[in-house]
């Protein structure tokens, strides 16, 4: 069974429906023991990063979550899903993070060296290229620089830049997916990617 971390936050209802489309086993829960207990865990959300940290804590999730990476069992995480898997975010000052990947999450924003174009956007929204920067089995038969959808105003950078799988163009390059032994997460939306999204979540259920 894929647990699929419900703390109040996010599009469950897609992801799950995703899952169910490629033939998986998935369930939206917010109990520590199923957590523990699935076979592959996925954290998604879209929102504050601030919120996801008092919710995560608030349901006493936030222990199920680092012992399901820390035990080796298939991670996924999906946007914001992403990005609390670091260290620290400078959304509405410096939060702190699950601090499992070493690094920051930043905003997008004219002042901001990668996003310095005056005219950029603010969040990113919309279908947008991803380049894949090293094999990964959730990129099996998906072509480089393929199109995926994104919505967010913060991005990650981690310290380690080995660990990132996929990079996109917005404003600059930025970190659009990293990998990690049993982790894989990305800032783009799989579930709201159509056939190509479906083809990465199916690929990941086999990894359960």
């Amino acid at each position: 069974m894929i647990a699929i971390v419900d703390y109040g936050m996010g599009n469950l209802r897609s992801v799950l429906k995703a899952f169910e489309t490629v033939g998986a086993d998935a369930r939206v829960t917010s109990k520590s023991s199923d957590i523990l207990n699935a076979g592959a865990v996925v954290l998604p959300g879209v929102g504050a990063f601030r919120d996801c940290m008092k919710n995560l804590d608030r349901l006493n999730l936030i222990d199920s979550v680092k012992k399901s990476v820390a035990g080796g069992k298939p991670f996924l995480g999906i946007c914001l899903g992403l990005q609390v898997l670091f260290g620290q975010s400078e959304e509405f000052g410096a939060v702190e993070g699950l601090n499992l990947v070493p690094g920051k999450v930043l905003r997008f924003s004219p002042e901001n060296p990668l996003a310095g174009e005056p005219n950029l956007k603010v969040p990113h929204m919309g279908w947008n290229q991803v380049k894949i920067q090293k094999t990964s089995p959730l990129f099996e038969d998906v072509p480089d620089e393929s199109y995926f959808y994104f919505v967010h105003s913060y991005y990650v950078r981690p310290d380690d830049p080995k660990i990132a799988v996929a990079t996109t163009s917005y404003g600059k390059e930025f970190v659009s997916g990293i990998e990690y032994d049993n982790v894989h997460a990305f800032q783009f939306h799989p579930e709201k990617s159509q056939k190509l999204g479906l083809q990465m979540l199916r690929a990941f259920s086999r990894l359960n």
